[in-house]
């Protein structure tokens, strides 16, 4: 995406255009979710608001996810193992996952090559991308090597 707006304005914005406020309890939940690298489960993320705004209600991280969601400020991402995980979307190209269906590791993909091939293809089957997912699943290296040495 590689947009260089500040994520607070956005969100701000974004909030005052639903009508809403950006309350101290948005803008905690905010600031834990845009300092966390990496994908964050709700629970996850709730567990490390609570830290230092014991009064903040599970209800409230999860509202706030959907609004950062729906800003494009967070994007879901999906494992297949049943979580629902976020992860900042913003100065960051468009990647893919590698997702290891053993011990849940994931790894971000960034393949000009595959980027191509899915505009290529989509274009022949008369398409115009708006958008995509692409998670392949498997067994990482060290899954792999140990599965070896059990056997």
């Amino acid at each position: 995406m590689n947009e260089s707006i500040d994520p607070y304005v956005k969100f701000a914005e974004f909030i005052a255009d639903k009508r809403l406020k950006m309350t101290p309890q948005r803008k905690h939940i905010l600031d834990v979710f845009l300092k966390h690298e990496g994908h964050i489960a709700s629970e996850e993320l709730y567990r490390h608001v609570k830290k230092n705004y014991k009064t903040i209600g599970q209800a409230t991280v999860y509202r706030t996810l959907k609004l950062l969601s729906e800003s494009g400020l967070a994007n879901e991402v999906d494992f297949g193992d049943g979580v629902t995980r976020y992860e900042y979307n913003i100065e960051k190209d468009h990647h893919d996952h590698l997702i290891c269906e053993r011990c849940g590791k994931n790894v971000e993909v960034l393949d000009e090559r595959i980027e191509k091939l899915q505009e290529e293809v989509a274009f022949k089957h008369g398409f115009l991308l708006t958008g995509h997912k692409m998670y392949l699943y498997g067994v990482c290296a060290e899954c792999s090597q140990a599965g070896k040495k059990q056997a």
